[in-house]
Parts: structure tokens; sequence; C-alpha cells
């Protein structure tokens, strides 16, 4: 049977560099969801004409920037992750090649052969984040999924998560002692059904 390899990480966008080659449908659907999750992402839009959905999505992030140009290797200097989504495989190409070249993390939308990573699904709620990986086979079912997620996952979890952290400070003993009365009282969650 196959299974899904990949490994799931929590990325601070705020302290990392994106770019984003491309400025139409899917650019704009990429930079949204990156920006539901992560509002406060340091990214640059490259593309030689944008969607003036872009223009008003990044008006409301400061973080954002929108440059007006082709795709330059330049601009991959001083980067931590790539998103390529422009409707010229060529240029999604280079920038994948290039990306390889320098050890960037590369998407390529839509093309799985050139991705080193999966934007999955996201359910939030508060502090509580769970990320649906389908090894990009359905990104449907990863929708679906995340749709029962929210539904499931009580509003006030988040309130139990900053009880749970207050009193795990004030717990005494070495780190084992520690992890034990934890998961003493998280137990209970588990058998509440």
């Amino acid at each position: 049977m196959e299974r899904n390899e990949l490994y799931p990480i929590f990325l601070k966008l705020q302290q990392l560099n994106v770019l984003i080659v491309g400025g139409g449908n899917v650019g704009l659907e990429k930079l949204s969801f990156m920006l539901k999750s992560s509002p406060n992402a340091n990214v640059e839009v490259v593309a030689p004409k944008f969607l003036p959905e872009l223009g008003v999505l990044v008006e409301k992030h400061p973080s954002v920037k929108l440059t007006k140009a082709k795709f330059k290797k330049k601009m991959l200097k001083k980067r931590h992750m790539v998103i390529a989504c422009t409707d010229n495989l060529k240029v999604n190409k280079k920038v994948f090649d290039l990306s390889r070249k320098r050890y960037l993390i590369c998407n390529i939308a839509d093309t799985p052969d050139l991705c080193d990573y999966y934007l999955g699904g996201i359910v939030t709620k508060g502090n509580v984040k769970i990320a649906i990986s389908t090894n990009g086979k359905s990104p449907t079912t990863a929708k679906r999924l995340r749709e029962f997620f929210e539904e499931i996952i009580p509003d006030d979890i988040n309130k139990m998560v900053e009880n749970l952290n207050e009193y795990r400070k004030t717990l005494k003993g070495n780190f084992e002692e520690k992890v034990q009365k934890m998961n003493e009282i998280t137990e209970a969650l588990k058998n509440k059904e």
C-alpha cells in the first residue's frame, strides 16, 4: 500500500522570505491561503501584470510586496521558499531549476514532479492548527477533511490550550514527570467520547 511520506512542518513565515512568481488566479489563490494562515508572512509577488484582486489583498498586508517585472534569477537571492504559478511552463521550470541550484524549497503549482513541498488543507482554531495532506493526490479530499475538522473541533479548544499551558508552567519536577502529568490530564479528552 502506498503511503504519504511527506514531513509536515509549521513555518514562521514572518521570519522567512517567500517569493511567489505569478500574478494571476493561481498566484492570488496561493497568496490568499498563505495570508489566511500567516497574515504577517514576508512575501514578494513578481509578475509582469497582476489581477486587481491581488492589489486589494496586498493593501491589507503591509508585509507583502508586489513587483511588476518578469522573473529574473537575481530575485531568488535571500529567499527561503519559492512558489511559481505562471501560465508559462518554461518560466516555471526555470524557477524550479534555479531554486534547486540554490537549495531553496520550491513549489511549482499543479506540477507534482516540480515540487519540494505541497500546500495542503489547513484548519485553524486559535492556537490549534491542523495541516491536511493527501500526498498531492486529491485536493478535493483535503478540502472536505478541512471542512469536517472545522465543524467538529469546538471553537473553545483555544481556551483549553491556554489553560493547559498555564498549568504546565506550574508543574515541578523533571521533563518526564511533567509529560506524565500532562498525559494524565489530556487522557480525559480521549475518553470523553
